[in-house]
């Protein structure tokens, strides 16, 4: 019913201009009250975040992309574990079969098509998958999940449609036909994808170490290799969605095992949820 009612509506527009207004300075007068309600309205809990630069928020996005105080995300330390890059909840996890992940209730999507058909997308075939939704009451700032060098990076435009619980049970292909942001991970002991998801009213998806960001009127694929690879340590800051979506992290057969954590399971920012090795 939702595929139906809203394959028509233009999802990139409203996601655009949302986008816009999240980017813009408003007034002091009208910026707190809107904060105050969205906090109220998710319950959020401000005393695990860093107070506003300078005693004030500069825009919604300055807000929603807000920093986590350090001692409220604790990282395991354990060299041979991966940590959750995000707040958020279990769509699906499990293992990448005949090159296809599970979307959620029976429905499957290609992994070729979520990693834009760039060869060595084959290499994942036998991995481990992991798809974590962050509500708007979420942290929004995307972590490593181990210590490595990004390398490369794809970003594929495509849909704006909703991640949540309305797309992913009713929109098929929905990861692989939404917009991605795709940051390759080598790591002592081999390489994880970082799958960074848009969704409709997402402004824009950013990464620490490129100035490209997602959202762009008349975008075509990108697949750059850096020149000088950037080097992470564990947990640190890979990028931010500027509004709220979905996070796919990929492990190559081998190398890393995710745990099959059941859908609907919370996880946050430096907590396991894997480890190296078969």
């Amino acid at each position: 019913m939702y595929y139906a009612l809203f394959r028509f509506f233009p999802k990139k527009h409203l996601s655009r201009m949302m986008g816009w207004l999240a980017s813009v300075r408003w007034p002091g007068i009208m910026l707190g009250p809107v904060i105050g309600l969205y906090i109220r309205i998710y319950r959020i809990d401000m005393t695990q975040f860093l107070p506003a630069p300078e005693g004030a928020w500069r825009n919604f996005n300055a807000f929603f992309t807000r920093a986590i105080r350090p001692e409220a995300r604790p990282v395991e330390k354990d060299k041979a574990t991966l940590v959750s890059p995000v707040d958020g909840a279990v769509v699906e996890a499990g293992t990448i079969e005949q090159g296809r992940l599970i979307q959620a209730k029976g429905r499957t999507f290609s992994l070729a098509q979520l990693l834009g058909d760039i060869p060595g997308w084959e290499k994942y075939e036998g991995g481990d998958f992991i798809t974590l939704y962050l509500s708007p009451k979420d942290y929004h700032r995307i972590h490593t999940p181990c210590a490595g060098k990004v390398t490369r990076f794809t970003y594929i435009p495509g849909d704006l449609w909703t991640v949540s619980p309305a797309g992913f049970n009713g929109v098929p292909d929905l990861f692989a036909r939404n917009e991605r942001l795709v940051s390759y991970l080598e790591t002592a002991f081999g390489e994880v994808a970082v799958v960074k998801v848009g969704a409709t009213v997402v402004g824009k998806i950013k990464v620490v170490y490129h100035e490209q960001t997602s959202n762009l009127p008349g975008a075509t694929l990108v697949n750059e290799t850096l020149a000088s690879p950037v080097a992470f340590e564990k947990a640190q800051e890979l990028g931010r969605f500027e509004l709220g979506s979905t996070v796919i992290l990929l492990t190559r057969p081998g190398e890393a095992r995710l745990e099959p954590l059941d859908p609907g399971t919370t996880v946050k920012m430096g907590q396991a949820i894997g480890k190296t090795g078969k």
